[in-house]
């Protein structure tokens, strides 16, 4: 029999130290498993095989995290934020590895170096239970994303959950109003105002909020375009067609969500470059294309976007 043979890892790969106890390991034994990199120990008291922690993306880490923390958790505790976010398969941004949880007895909670627990004034439809975890709504996630963080982050994963129809703007406004008096939701009315369920991922919701930071005209989202029969054969990610300019964003995720099985990159990119011909020759308008990069070569991408719009409207 091998090591590890009789430990069941399909339900969510973590184990604690008290149940690898519980399976006739002791602290020397778990020790030399971490050494010789069978185990690996992701936060105190909690472990994964090496194995599937390499293999794991970003977002299945921050979840196994969470899952520790739950599992570690002495007082009564529910995913919150961005780790209730991921368990949500909505995008997060750039929020690091801290787990963050609500306290649901309303008692003060506390931050360490790996925790965040918050102590929100919660009402009954605050708390849910998905894929078997407690967590914040999804309502309540997009609100608390807004108390967390800046404007920029709480985007992402409010127009994440919007597009997932974890929540909607309707439910959005109507629980803003019951937190009027609380000093972290000041932002609140700006983001909502921003939020778009159109976007389809972290990279558009970053742009959006590119061209409102910098006083650009407001785009619409996934706009159809029409072939001379009236019929829908394309959306693209943005559109001016006041200005005769659509924009595309290039993201990983287009590529991940787009390609078709058995294609290449490289035919991808064809099939794409095919695509904007055709709406370029049906609309006769001209096309941006930007990368994730272009979000952080901020003055640079502005300019492009600027003179694009200049150079369309001349071209009419």
């Amino acid at each position: 029999m091998t090591l590890f043979s009789t430990i069941d890892l399909s339900h969510d790969h973590l184990y604690m130290t008290h149940e690898l106890i519980a399976m006739g390991y002791d602290d020397r034994d778990i020790k030399r498993l971490v050494g010789s990199g069978v185990l690996h120990r992701i936060s105190h008291g909690a472990y994964v095989t090496a194995d599937h922690w390499n293999v794991a993306s970003q977002t299945a880490r921050r979840r196994l995290l969470a899952l520790a923390a739950l599992r570690r958790a002495r007082r009564p505790v529910a995913l919150a934020g961005p780790s209730a976010a991921d368990v949500y398969d909505v995008p997060v941004w750039d929020m690091g590895t801290t787990v963050h949880l609500t306290r649901t007895d309303q008692r003060a909670g506390r931050r360490t170096t790996t925790q965040a627990q918050h102590r929100p004034a919660l009402v009954a439809e605050d708390l849910t239970v998905r894929d078997g975890l407690p967590v914040t709504s999804g309502t309540r996630t997009a609100l608390d994303m807004i108390a967390i963080t800046d404007v920029r982050h709480a985007l992402v994963t409010v127009n994440g959950l919007l597009h997932a129809g974890e929540t909607t703007q309707a439910h959005l406004e109507r629980r803003a109003r019951g937190m009027l008096y609380d000093p972290h939701s000041l932002a609140t009315p700006l983001v909502l105002g921003l939020a778009d369920e159109r976007c389809e991922s972290a990279g558009e919701s970053l742009l959006l909020h590119l061209c409102w930071e910098n006083h650009l005209p407001k785009p619409q989202l996934q706009h159809p375009i029409r072939d001379r029969h009236g019929r829908i054969i394309a959306y693209v990610d943005f559109a001016w067609p006041e200005l005769g300019l659509f924009l595309e964003f290039d993201g990983r995720e287009k590529y991940e969500r787009y390609r078709r099985p058995d294609e290449s990159i490289a035919d991808m990119v064809l099939r794409e470059k095919a695509r904007e011909d055709l709406i370029r020759e049906l609309t006769g308008w001209r096309c941006i294309r930007l990368v994730w990069a272009d979000l952080f070569r901020v003055r640079s991408t502005v300019r492009r976007i600027r003179e694009a719009m200049v150079g369309a409207q001349h071209a009419a």
